[in-house]
């Protein structure tokens, strides 16, 4: 077994797909209308989806915007300067929420930027 997916309910599914593909470097993978069922699927991540996990962004028709809760955390990806990518993202338009640097009470470098939604991606230092 492997994960899959995970699956974000986006309120302007252009934007967001637009955030994670020019922002964040992702490529879209596959979309689908479902108009009987009054919603797409777009997925986008770093590779297929047959050897990599991927993002699941459903757009239901009609609905702009979610109430996040209190369960969700983050998505982390894994990058090798947390500073220089915090940078391009600022740079193609990204929000950076916690500027780079150490993490509280250890020395991992890391930083957080948010999705058009509001989502929170974790930026991991790995070497």
């Amino acid at each position: 077994m492997r994960i899959l997916h995970t699956m974000l309910r986006v309120g302007n599914l252009q934007k967001s797909i637009d955030f994670y593909t020019q922002v964040l470097g992702m490529k879209l993978l596959r979309q689908h209308d479902y108009p009987e069922g009054k919603f797409t699927l777009a997925f986008i991540g770093y590779g297929d989806e047959a050897s990599n996990t991927v993002i699941e962004l459903t757009y239901n028709y009609g609905v702009d915007h979610y109430d996040l809760g209190k369960g969700y955390g983050h998505i982390a990806l894994g990058c090798d300067d947390v500073y220089a990518t915090c940078d391009n993202i600022r740079a193609a338009g990204g929000k950076i929420v916690r500027e780079p640097g150490p993490m509280m009470h250890g020395a991992t470098i890391l930083a957080f930027v948010e999705d058009p939604d509001g989502y929170k991606i974790e930026l991991l230092g790995i070497k």
